[in-house]
């Protein structure tokens, strides 16, 4: 009896706590969750509410504590991992926090994917991983540079060497160095190359929103759509194919794997596709 008066007390604290939330009075919703984790401390959306509560307040140290502990309770809890990603980007553990990023991202689309968590989810998983892309190609371009002049540097001193024991040759030597200088710098014009934004290929892009695909689904007809996207045009338009007018529901799309796994290659390698406009 004591069990159960415990929880309906610790119900109420919560709703407590959310409504003091929506009136961004994030003291008192912290102190609501707080005495209802008290009561039933096993309850995980206790501590993801109360983690949001931080989140609010940039207390990104007790975010992180309140995430880990929501995600030893439930380790499918999609907000537990995507405010620990937040909490961990904070700190500048890109690799660790884009990984709890990730592993929001696929719990939320397995249990709802056309929730507007996932969608936010995406959206901080791609500035992470634009930011991340951003400082490795800044470095990468400064190791090129640096790389490329000290060959140019090691091309020019060998001109001089053999210019200096054959006379009458100048010229051919002048030539010969140009070509190499100008091949040279296609060499480390390609190595550069996947770091030089350009256009998606329209096949890892969705025919509605012209985005890059984030989770693809294809369609009887063969069409391939983002998942949320055509959902929400079989909600809210009718049951049917946007392109072919044929009746479609819900139930018929499938996931685009092989179109997932190319997006996941092409955004490996170019980073900079990761910018949302």
């Amino acid at each position: 009896m004591a069990s159960i008066v415990g929880s309906k007390q610790a119900e109420q604290l919560k709703q407590d706590g959310n409504h003091y939330f929506q009136k961004n009075r994030f003291g008192a919703a912290i102190d609501a969750y707080t005495e209802a984790i008290t009561l039933c401390p096993n309850v995980p959306i206790y501590w993801t509410n109360r983690a949001l509560c931080h989140r609010r307040r940039n207390d990104w140290r007790r975010l992180e504590e309140d995430c880990r502990k929501a995600i030893q309770l439930d380790h499918n809890s999609v907000k537990a991992h995507y405010y620990l990603g937040l909490a961990l980007l904070q700190k500048e553990q890109y690799a660790e926090g884009v990984r709890e990023l990730e592993k929001a991202l696929d719990l939320g689309r397995g249990a709802n994917p056309g929730r507007y968590i996932v969608e936010e989810i995406w959206e901080e998983l791609a500035k992470a991983k634009y930011m991340e892309w951003e400082h490795e190609s800044t470095r990468r371009s400064w190791e090129l540079q640096n790389l490329k002049e000290s060959c140019e540097s090691a091309l020019k001193e060998t001109h001089m060497l053999d210019s200096s024991q054959t006379e009458g040759l100048k010229d051919e030597n002048s030539t010969a160095l140009l070509k190499q200088l100008e091949a040279l710098g296609e060499v480390f014009m390609k190595a550069a190359a996947d770091d030089i934004p350009t256009e998606v290929p329209d096949y890892l892009c969705c025919k509605i929103t012209l985005d890059i695909f984030r989770d693809p689904v294809i369609t009887p007809s063969g069409f391939t759509y983002e998942r949320a996207v055509i959902l929400e045009h079989l909600q809210k338009v009718g049951k049917f194919d946007p392109i072919t007018r044929e009746q479609l529901l819900p139930s018929q799309l499938v996931p685009n794997l092989a179109i997932k796994e190319s997006v996941r290659a092409f955004l490996d390698r170019h980073g900079w596709a990761y910018r949302i406009q």
